[in-house]
């Protein structure tokens, strides 16, 4: 898009496209009926190209004139049997990549408008990205999985497939230049997970009172931007040395006063001690006691923005340079359900349940 122009699209089965007047406000230019209601949209700038998923699992393809007064139709994908729910078009390929409800991903040749191939997900997909260097695809689906595929030109290879979320997947960013992929969750946090480095790193990210709604990926800062239902956008520093959440200990007493937890009745008899409950310290793992574990403290570093319990003697360890944020943390007043980036111009577009478009400067910010 140009910088006086955005798209829009909404359940009411339209589709707008809104120009900036001379007066500095946007108005509509385009307001096209669909034969149902629209679920998902992609847009090559480059080309005019817009893809439209609708709720009957059709993909709706238009060209927009130079002016952006126009909207002219190309063709109809028989994509899905029910509701798309992500398409993303790969201009180098000439594909049309879509997943939908009836979990199935598939993609179509955009010159022939022929289907090519597809796979079946093991939920309803809810994030897609992809590499065009390798042709892998990444699909993150309501279960918290993400699956990793190979296309060829006419079939899929499964590569392999990871969990790392305790709530569904709501949203993926590919960084093709570190070679990393950002996961978004229901349960309100980002994992960076390290494909390219071949070491199955995982880097967990927690800045959210809401699940996580969408990513976008700065490159040229090494910035990632989160926004959530809860209304916030947070701006990540991806360009420091993060460090992994350690795997949380099994114990049944706690690892630093040995006193038992309420489950190991051998030692609550032996001690004539009433067990405790269990926590575990967000730094190093160990499972220990309310007692031990009193202190709060934010861990940047390990993607803890936000103070989380800690033993205290990690709480002591912890320097007030660690504890240095690593993001930025903004209100959109209104909760987010769709956003695109410009990085160009640093503008960020958010959409959000209350019907309302905001569009953001981000480059105070992302720089």
């Amino acid at each position: 898009m140009n910088k006086n122009s955005r798209l829009e699209w909404n359940t009411w089965m339209t589709v707008r496209v809104w120009l900036k007047r001379d007066s500095g406000q946007y108005w509509p230019s385009i307001y096209h009926a669909m034969p149902s209601p629209c679920s998902c949209m992609s847009f090559n700038p480059e080309t005019r190209r817009l893809s439209i998923g609708l709720d009957n699992g059709t993909i709706s393809e238009f060209i927009l004139s130079e002016d952006y007064n126009k909207m002219t139709p190309v063709k109809n994908y028989q994509a899905h049997q029910s509701r798309v729910t992500m398409i993303l078009f790969v201009l180098e390929l000439e594909w049309v990549l879509s997943t939908g409800q009836d979990k199935q991903f598939a993609w179509h040749c955009s010159e022939s408008g022929q289907r090519l191939g597809g796979y079946r997900t093991s939920a309803v997909a809810s994030g897609l990205q992809f590499d065009v260097e390798t042709r892998h695809v990444f699909i993150g689906d309501h279960s918290g999985q993400v699956t990793i595929l190979k296309l060829e030109q006419e079939n899929c290879t499964l590569v392999t497939t990871f969990r790392g979320h305790t709530g569904g997947v709501t949203a993926l960013c590919w960084d093709p230049v570190q070679r990393v992929l950002f996961s978004g969750s229901s349960d309100h946090s980002v994992i960076m997970w390290d494909i390219g480095g071949r070491k199955g790193t995982a880097i967990e990210l927690q800045g959210h009172n809401d699940k996580v709604q969408a990513l976008s990926y700065a490159q040229h800062t090494r910035q990632l931007i989160s926004c959530g239902g809860d209304g916030g956008i947070v701006v990540w520093n991806m360009d420091v040395e993060r460090q992994e959440t350690p795997e949380w200990l099994d114990s049944d007493s706690c690892q630093k006063c040995d006193q038992p937890f309420f489950w190991n009745f051998k030692q609550m008899w032996d001690s004539k001690k009433i067990g405790l409950r269990q926590h575990h310290c967000r730094k190093c793992g160990k499972a220990v006691c309310g007692k031990c574990s009193s202190k709060r403290s934010s861990i940047p570093l390990m993607g803890f923005e936000f103070e989380v319990r800690v033993c205290d003697s990690c709480h002591e360890a912890i320097t007030d340079e660690e504890r240095a944020p690593t993001a930025t943390f903004h209100d959109s007043k209104h909760n987010i359900v769709h956003v695109h980036f410009d990085a160009t111009r640093g503008w960020l577009l958010t959409s959000g349940t209350d019907k309302v478009i905001k569009l953001w400067d981000m480059t105070p910010v992302v720089s």
